[in-house]
């Protein structure tokens, strides 16, 4: 069965956003390429930000669920951690990685206030609220701080991967979060 117009068109103007950024594409090359009309488009999206935030809240789904579900695989907390750099390796080895959708997103969105912005903050604050319980379950005595800094190495390892001056910017970044964890005792 295929899926309802609303959800195809957001799968495929993610692909395309994430490709081509947001201020650069259109509505009607998101036509052109869906095959989805205008007409359709605006019917479920009274304007390309509704379409946007649609876009970077499927995302964020996504994105989390993978990332998550692989660090979950890794079994302890401890290797739950390491198992982050892991994953953020393979995706950067994919040939569609195209660097981080929110990141970029905030970056054509710059002003805190814009709806698009703060979505992609969230994204952030929710990646943070989930590692920080798995931090804590790691034994860490102070789980905020350490949170904060392997998010600082992931977030790194991304920019550093879609620069491309780097030959291993997670397995990097992993070695660094290994450095963090056994200072922290863990």
């Amino acid at each position: 069965m295929r899926p309802p117009k609303r959800d195809e068109l957001v799968r495929e103007a993610l692909k395309i956003f994430y490709r081509e950024g947001f201020h650069a594409t259109g509505m009607d090359r998101l036509a052109a390429e869906t095959g989805i009309s205008k007409t359709t488009m605006f019917r479920h999206f009274r304007t390309k930000e509704e379409l946007i935030l649609a876009v970077l809240r499927l995302r964020d789904e996504d994105f989390r669920n993978w990332l998550f579900r692989r660090m979950e695989e890794a079994g302890p907390p401890r290797a739950q951690i390491l198992a982050m750099f892991d994953a953020l390796g393979e995706w950067f080895a994919s040939p569609e990685f195209r660097s981080c959708m929110f990141i970029k997103a905030a970056s054509e969105y710059p002003e805190p206030q814009n709806p698009i912005h703060a979505q992609s903050a969230e994204h952030k604050r929710l990646l943070y609220r989930q590692l920080v319980k798995i931090v804590s379950a790691a034994g860490a005595t102070d789980a905020e701080q350490l949170t904060r800094m392997l998010l600082l190495l992931k977030e790194g390892a991304i920019v550093t991967a879609h620069l491309g001056h780097e030959a291993d910017p997670a397995g990097d970044a992993r070695c660094a979060a290994e450095t963090l964890l056994a200072a922290a005792e863990i």
